[in-house]
């Protein structure tokens, strides 16, 4: 069953475009109107829609290492550093993950990107 992407406000828009382009179901926290919120409840309005959180914001990891040591439950985190992941290579990935991830897979847990070295 596919799942949904919410995109934090430092994803390009070319990500965001890009996932559109090839059917997968995404919402930016700006398009949500969470957009300005802080790390903590950004992560628990992705909890609350029931998708996974990208970012390529490393607070966010901080956060979600916090609720793991805590044993708080978010919906899962995705992570791409923006120097390391080209675009193409970002949204090919995340297709992968939204095509194919079990949501219980991810819950609680960091994915980081890109899934295969090289790319």
């Amino acid at each position: 069953m596919p799942v949904a992407l919410f995109m934090d406000v430092h994803v390009p828009r070319a990500i965001t475009s890009g996932l559109r382009l090839r059917g997968v179901d995404v919402l930016t926290a700006r398009e949500d109107g969470s957009d300005r919120l802080d790390d903590p409840p950004l992560l628990d309005r992705a909890t609350a829609l029931q998708q996974f959180l990208f970012t390529n914001d490393t607070d966010l990891l901080v956060e979600a290492a916090r609720r793991q040591q805590d044993g708080v439950l978010f919906s899962g985190l995705i992570y791409a550093h923006p120097l390391r992941v080209s675009i193409g290579a970002a949204i090919r990935d995340l297709e992968l993950i939204a095509l194919t991830a079990d949501p219980a897979e991810l819950q609680s847990r960091v994915q980081f990107l890109p899934l295969r070295k090289g790319t």
